[in-house]
């Protein structure tokens, strides 16, 4: 049986992987107790609810679904969207490090982030970096959500790429998975050095 090929080119997720993405940081500022926040993002503006913006709900649409259910919450949600950009904490250096070393040295880079299309526009022009990549699929735009396979194969089919030579970083343990499962190099992030010994070990670095 002949050796499989090595990779040759990186997909990043973004949030969490290059952007430190997170809704704590706006919602600290509103909040004067930790546990009540952590209440209201489990119990109210869930990561679940959240998903479905990534899938392509409009956030009217959502919000106004959660205002309906907790109308004494009616600020607070209604903050998740106006005050969307205070959630990014800036891009997570050492990662970025990594991809401006992959860049220099030519290697294919791509992006496949689960994002709403709404916000996608309000994130991209904070982070120069983003246009180090070849490619974005962002999920809010096609309707279709990792970890579904059929997201992994639109990547594959617009870009023009091959699972198996492809390595893919996710900081979801599923999302990893799923990608493994459809022939990518697949590396749970858990840290810009960790993240650095994988790709070395397979020469891209």
């Amino acid at each position: 049986m002949a050796e499989a090929p090595p990779p040759d080119t990186v997909v990043f997720d973004l949030g969490g992987v290059l952007i430190d993405w997170n809704p704590r940081h706006l919602y600290r500022k509103l909040f004067e107790r930790e546990d009540a926040m952590e209440e209201f993002l489990a119990e109210v503006c869930t990561g679940a609810w959240n998903v479905e913006q990534d899938r392509g709900r409009p956030f009217a649409e959502a919000t106004a679904l959660l205002v309906e259910r907790h109308p004494h919450h009616r600020a607070m949600i209604e903050a998740y969207f106006d005050r969307w950009t205070e959630m990014l904490n800036g891009p997570i250096h050492g990662t970025v490090a990594v991809l401006e070393e992959l860049h220099d040295r030519g290697v294919p880079l791509f992006a496949l982030t689960n994002w709403s299309a709404e916000t996608w526009p309000l994130a991209r022009p904070s982070f120069p970096f983003l246009q180090r990549f070849r490619g974005i699929l962002v999920s809010g735009q096609i309707g279709l959500i990792k970890p579904d396979p059929a997201i992994f194969r639109q990547l594959t089919e617009r870009f023009a790429l091959t699972a198996e030579k492809c390595v893919f970083i996710d900081d979801s343990p599923a999302n990893a998975h799923a990608a493994a499962e459809c022939g990518f190099h697949a590396h749970h992030f858990r840290g810009p050095e960790a993240l650095r010994r994988f790709l070395a070990a397979r020469g891209l670095l």
